[in-house]
């Protein structure tokens, strides 16, 4: 009897059914989230991804891919975290100058994957040191409707608050639980709007930011600083202490008024500028000094608002 033959129809169908098998299995991770860089340097690009997988099925990566170089000098990768049928998580890492063929994740181009928004909404921003700072909230909005991310610097305001010193962005937002928090940034990192919701649109901050550089809390406990005992000479002015701010937060600036003194005496406009801090940014702010004069016994006090003249004696 001779061999049965293994029908053409039905070789063809199982390989029909193998690929079909097949891909399906590679399409059944789910993305998750996606990041680039090298490292600790790296710049979450889930948005930027989702873009790309709408109009291309794959794509050749690289620092153009993503507008941003995060780590200068390194070969970065790409990387996508991905969730199975069964629920584990996978990474799939792609390096600098590979190809990212997107058929192995499901709903690729479709981009209905991944966090559409961050979590936190932005109430407001501040740019420069602690004495120093300036509220940058419409310009933070300005940059959110073009770029997703960006690298810090005095360009980004378009300002310097404080010449000859390292400043930092400090953002704060309000959580999914209604619990606020401070997002800082140090000057020449790496700004990711992904993280807050309706970064892009810019509809967030638009109440003005009040908060200050502390956020509104109350900033920390500065211990009072013991001054010297006055020099043996007691024939002109000497300031014992001076405090500049307000009774909740204020700045020690003894040394500065003392070298304001010519010729046992002073006499200086009270501002920001002369006082040398900025303790408290946008709210009225009061002098306090305590001086003696020609050795007597007891101290003498005054006390200047901001905008007024300090003359002693």
């Amino acid at each position: 009897m001779a061999p049965q033959r293994f029908p053409f129809r039905a070789l063809f169908l199982l390989a029909l059914m193998f690929l079909f098998c097949a891909s399906a299995v590679a399409q059944q991770f789910r993305i998750q989230s996606a990041d680039y860089g090298y490292g600790n340097l790296r710049v979450d690009v889930t948005q930027r991804l989702r873009e790309l997988a709408r109009a291309n099925a794959t794509f050749r990566m690289g620092n153009s891919t993503f507008g941003i170089d995060p780590a200068p000098g390194h070969v970065k990768t790409l990387r996508i975290h991905a969730r199975g049928p069964a629920g584990h998580t996978r990474l799939f890492e792609y390096r600098e100058g590979s190809v990212v063929d997107g058929s192995r994740f499901t709903g690729w181009g479709g981009g209905q994957w991944g966090n559409p928004q961050g979590e936190y909404l932005i109430l407001g921003a501040m740019y420069g040191t602690a004495h120093r700072n300036v509220d940058v909230t419409q310009r933070l909005r300005d940059l959110a409707r073009t770029d997703t991310f960006f690298r810090l610097s005095n360009r980004t305001f378009g300002v310097d608050p404080a010449h000859g010193q390292v400043k930092t962005l400090r953002v704060f937002a309000r959580g999914p639980r209604g619990n606020q928090q401070m997002f800082e940034y140090r000057e020449g990192s790496i700004v990711d709007g992904s993280r807050f919701s309706g970064w892009g649109g810019g509809g967030w901050g638009g109440g003005g930011w009040n908060g200050g550089w502390y956020g509104g809390n109350r900033p920390p406990h500065r211990p009072p600083v013991t001054p010297p005992q006055p020099p043996p000479s007691q024939s002109q002015l000497y300031i014992v202490t001076a405090r500049w701010g307000t009774p909740a937060f204020s700045d020690d600036i003894t040394a500065r008024l003392r070298s304001l003194v010519r010729n046992g005496r002073i006499s200086t406009m009270v501002t920001t500028t002369t006082m040398g801090s900025d303790p408290t940014p946008g709210k009225p702010k009061t002098l306090w000094v305590t001086y003696s004069i020609g050795g007597r016994a007891a101290n003498q006090q005054t006390t200047v608002q901001e905008g007024g003249r300090l003359s002693i004696p």
